[in-house]
């Protein structure tokens, strides 16, 4: 008998579980219908911001489109939107374009419906010439309304990756950038003294930056199009907003449908990427929460690398193998025009909130050798458990060739390693591509020698 395997989102997760279900079971053994409320399928939401800047075209962020999942005996359905999921009766509603709504049953649930962003509850907020940065379309409105006459002015709400990316894009359209944020420092993803180097790169690159203020409305003209963001104490002029603040898990259905969620509001699946107490309910990617290896607590990342990951693991279960997704260390890298940030396990506020007490250790050092042409400076932020040396967390910020390093330590907290075994590690070395010691070996040798300096003193 021929099972149904029903997707809900047409992205990366999504389309991941649907295609590697199908490498393992024919169209005899498993019909896959999946449902898409947007116009697209299997897209690079990441690199929205580069298509805006002009380094790459909306075509090439589409890595399968809607007819080349079809032509792989897998119904997507675009434009049609899950507005129901009914986990007793196995089937799911939805409502198409027209406004047509229908049920269609399950043996099998992904669900897939990702991140949505964080938009304030502001007068103004849905204002012509406010933009979020989530979607394709999302992408074609932005570059539309830079298009419009008389556009000179931007303002970016929020300093995280989006945030910073947009920055960098809008700048190269040639407008006057302000980026408001209500955090210190840009880039709370960083602690705030590695934070601190990115408001200066900003800064350094013609973005004004004002952190530590609350948006508290978008103002319009008698035309209803933005004119500017107001703050609690100023206002910042503008012909177009771009929302940068963040996103939450997309889970409205899932909590509906009485499903568990976790603290941050994501799905919890269990290693399996099945939803505890179903049997046949399967989620990943933006949507769920996932295991931080290094604190032992669960947190919402969103990241396509892990959607994809999650994907082929539910898919390879569907189809009857046996997959498991371990958890994370947090690991994260993005640039604005120059300048390379780079993160991974951490921050010292986490190992505070997860019990651990920790040393610190800061150095500067160059991408290549300071003799090699083009050397460039970088800094590097270890952190390193008290008394055991477990390496913690790292972070980055420098000129290219820094952010990529992030993933010596990525691997290193993956493997428990210490600060003193890594620096033995035997990383490749030749002065085009690094100093004799690497930086991040730098950086384990000094958190090494401060947490063996600890133990002295204690």
């Amino acid at each position: 008998m021929t099972e149904r395997l029903v997707v809900i989102g047409g992205d990366a997760t999504g389309m991941s579980a649907a295609s590697q279900a199908r490498r393992r079971r024919s169209a005899d053994e498993l019909e896959i219908v999946a449902f898409e409320r947007g116009r697209h399928t299997s897209y690079s939401a990441c690199g929205i911001p580069y298509w805006i800047g002009g380094d790459t075209t909306g075509d090439a962020l589409i890595a399968r489109t809607p007819d080349e999942h079809r032509a792989h005996d897998i119904d997507v359905r675009l434009a049609t939107e899950a507005i129901e999921v009914d986990p007793a009766a196995g089937r799911v509603r939805t409502r198409d374009a027209d406004g047509r709504e229908e049920w269609t049953g399950y043996d099998h649930l992904v669900i897939a419906t990702g991140a949505v962003p964080v938009r304030p509850s502001i007068p103004g907020i849905d204002a012509d010439g406010v933009h979020g940065v989530q979607t394709l379309d999302d992408g074609e409105a932005v570059l539309h309304g830079l298009g419009g006459a008389g556009v000179r002015r931007a303002v970016v709400v929020g300093g995280g990756y989006i945030g910073v990316e947009m920055a960098e894009a809008l700048l190269r359209h040639g407008l006057d950038v302000t980026l408001v944020d209500r955090a210190e420092q840009p880039m709370t993803t960083l602690d705030p003294d590695m934070g601190r180097l990115v408001r200066v790169a900003l800064e350094g690159l013609g973005v004004r930056v004002v952190s530590g203020v609350t948006v508290s409305a978008v103002l319009t003209g008698d035309d209803g199009r933005v004119r500017a963001v107001a703050t609690d104490e100023d206002e910042y002029p503008a012909d177009i907003v771009v929302l940068g603040i963040g996103v939450r898990p997309g889970t409205e259905l899932a909590r509906a449908a009485g499903l568990p969620l976790g603290a941050h509001g994501g799905l919890l699946t269990d290693r399996a990427m099945r939803v505890p107490g179903t049997e046949r309910i399967w989620a990943g990617g933006d949507c769920v929460e996932v295991l931080n290896l290094v604190s032992g607590a669960l947190q919402h990342i969103a990241l396509g690398t892990h959607a994809n990951k999650h994907g082929r693991i539910i898919g390879t279960n569907i189809g009857g193998g046996y997959a498991t997704f371990p958890g994370v260390v947090g690991t994260a890298v993005s640039k604005v025009c120059d300048v390379e940030l780079a993160r991974t396990g951490l921050l010292e506020a986490q190992a505070r909130a997860a019990g651990l007490e920790f040393v610190t250790a800061v150095i500067e050092s160059t991408t290549r050798a300071g003799y090699y042409p083009d050397a460039a400076t970088m800094t590097v932020k270890m952190l390193a458990e008290r008394g055991t040396g477990r390496l913690l967390g790292v972070q980055i910020i420098g000129r290219e060739g820094a952010a990529k390093r992030v993933d010596i330590a990525a691997v290193a907290l993956t493997a428990g390693m210490t600060v003193g075994q890594m620096v033995d590690l035997d990383l490749g070395y030749a002065p085009p591509f690094s100093p004799v010691w690497d930086p991040v070996l730098v950086a384990a040798r000094k958190a090494a020698d401060a947490v063996a300096a600890d133990i002295r003193k204690s």
